[in-house]
């Protein structure tokens, strides 16, 4: 066992601490070691936009972790914290993570130092139209070179704006649209990916919650009907993991942690309720139907069976990591357990299902995005009404077997429907999606279980993708 760290890692110090734990592990050449660790590029651009009678200056980022497969894919947050640390941090993240899901991509990350709630639309248009040119024309924008993505305080209207930014540059690029993802449905975006990286997180549960030996090591049984939840953040990606959980799986969301402090109810809570209280007043501050906590942060410690932090880094750490009380996490947000307090909840037994895989929903259907762009189909146009067609032959035949027998039995008709429909795009996201976090788990579990120096899911999986980056890096003949 490592010691634990006497001071709190920064979010970047936390990635290569785990980084570092996992290749000890490894049989790496230490040239090697090093490619893998250190990012390729980060790029920072500072640009005028003229607001309200003034120019004002911003500044950003984009950072390329890892080169091995490209083009490299990650996404552009706009918030005040960021930094080229933050972004680095997270390009690597994006390298491990697409390693792990078998996305063919590098890892990469953008960021712009701006609260966009301080901006009008038309405003973060022109803010964003600007970033983009200036991170287009250097290549860090392009369909085989940098794909960006959505991230925290971005969304659709943010990567429209982007692809067109992009298309309006390259006028002849047949595959502009392949530029960006997270793209409007209506601008080449593609069905199932707003809630594609909430949907993981779902899905991850799922998955994990199929292997009793797993769920067994939290003190844990049965299925995910019943668990109580709670869930920090109510943003994007926490909204659609609590939605799905609590109206498919049967989980009790318990507390819900936004910006104003926290609700909890022992009883549960509706999230579509709670999610229009927050789009319409702000925050969770006054919500009627349960207990109001002013330090939100109190709430992360009560008593739960799966806590999902799904906001900010760094939320779990040194000073409150020994109160966490929930025997299983999942990391729906990206580092939101210090390297320090992950030491001290393993140490508890606590079971973390770690951010490289839990939230690589979203990196996932961009993929599916990004392909559906470059083949200029729609996924499901070529085979959904000949899938209808095989089916209905074999719902015919059924039926007339059943008539040659005196119809002593039938079809049920919502059996007929049910097998009749073909699958449609969204039908296909999630399937693929589904599938995606199914193989990545078992390979993480593979290493968990089958190796004695591995005790924890998170050192899993940085083995998983740092093996994964290492052979393409050998295959290039590094």
């Amino acid at each position: 066992m490592s010691a634990t760290p006497t001071h709190e890692p920064s979010f970047r110090e936390s990635v290569d601490l785990m980084f570092t734990r996992a290749v000890a592990l490894m049989d790496l050449s230490p040239g090697l070691e090093e490619k893998i660790r250190v990012c390729n590029a980060t790029y920072t651009v500072r640009f005028g936009v003229r607001l309200r009678g003034g120019i004002q200056t911003f500044t950003g980022y984009r950072s390329v972790h890892s080169e091995h497969m490209e083009p490299v894919k990650g996404g552009i947050r706009y918030a005040l914290g960021v930094n080229q640390d933050e972004v680095e941090a997270l390009a690597a993240l994006m390298t491990y993570k697409c390693a792990l899901v078998e996305a063919p991509f590098g890892g990469s990350k953008g960021g712009l130092r701006i609260d966009p709630r301080q901006y009008e639309e038309h405003e973060l248009e022109l803010i964003t139209r600007r970033f983009a040119y200036e991170l287009a024309k250097r290549d860090l924008i392009h369909p085989s070179q940098n794909v960006p993505a959505p991230d925290m305080g971005t969304g659709e209207r943010e990567m429209a704006w982007i692809a067109d930014q992009y298309a309006r540059m390259n006028t002849t690029d047949i595959n502009a649209r392949a530029c960006v993802t997270g793209k409007p449905l209506n601008a080449g975006g593609i069905a199932g990916r707003v809630e594609a990286t909430g949907r993981g997180v779902q899905y991850a549960l799922q998955e994990f919650f199929r292997h009793p030996e797993d769920v067994a090591k939290t003190g844990l049984s049965g299925s995910l009907d019943g668990k109580r939840v709670i869930v920090q953040g109510l943003g994007n990606v926490g909204y659609h993991a609590a939605k799905f959980l609590s109206e498919e799986d049967g989980c009790r969301v318990t507390g819900i942690i936004e910006h104003d402090g926290a609700l909890f109810n022992e009883k549960g809570l509706n999230v579509e309720a709670v999610r229009h209280w927050i789009i319409k007043h702000g925050g969770v501050a006054n919500y009627p139907d349960a207990t109001h906590h002013a330090k939100g942060a109190k709430v992360l410690e009560e008593v739960c069976d799966i806590l999902i932090p799904a906001a900010l880094e760094g939320v779990i750490h040194l000073g409150n990591a020994h109160n966490i009380k929930a025997p299983l996490v999942i990391e729906a947000a990206n580092g939101p357990i210090t390297a320090g307090a992950d030491e001290i909840l393993r140490d508890k037994g606590t079971v973390i299902i770690p951010d490289m895989y839990a939230n690589a929903g979203g990196v996932t259907v961009s993929y599916f995005e990004w392909v559906k762009n470059l083949s200029h189909i729609r996924f499901g146009r070529m085979q959904r009404r000949q899938e209808e067609s095989r089916h209905q032959l074999v719902v015919d035949e059924l039926e007339r077997i059943s008539d040659s027998l005196g119809k002593t039995w039938s079809l049920s008709p919502d059996f007929k429907q049910k097998y009749l429909r073909g699958a449609g795009e969204l039908e296909l996201v999630r399937s693929g999606l589904d599938d995606t976090m199914r193989i990545a788990y078992q390979s993480m579990r593979e290493v968990w279980h089958g190796r004695a120096d591995v005790t924890d899911l998170r050192t899993a999986a940085y083995l998983v993708s740092i093996g994964k980056v290492a052979a393409s890096y050998r295959a290039k003949g590094l």
